[in-house]
């Protein structure tokens, strides 16, 4: 599934790609405009991925240093477990 537009216009973009890779693309008969907007999805997917792991990775470091120098509610009263 799509996390993008894809109803949204198309935009002519030039590209640099390595010569021997498209030519291989073109013997395939691969749609080389509808490959290289899958490989971006999957790019931008993945790089989205990474800063959201980020920004988690750093909310936790701050939630465990709390905890680190408050404890919890737990911890005063043991007798609730």
């Amino acid at each position: 599934m799509a996390r993008y537009d894809v109803g949204a216009r198309k935009r002519p973009t030039n590209l640099s790609i390595n010569e021997d890779l498209l030519s291989r693309a073109r013997s395939l008969g691969l749609n080389i405009s509808a490959e290289a907007e899958a490989g971006l999805s999957r790019a931008v997917e993945a790089e989205e991925a990474r800063r959201r792991q980020q920004i988690i990775a750093a909310d936790m470091a701050v939630l465990n240093g709390h905890r680190a120098a408050h404890g919890t509610p737990y911890d005063e009263d043991d007798s609730r477990m």
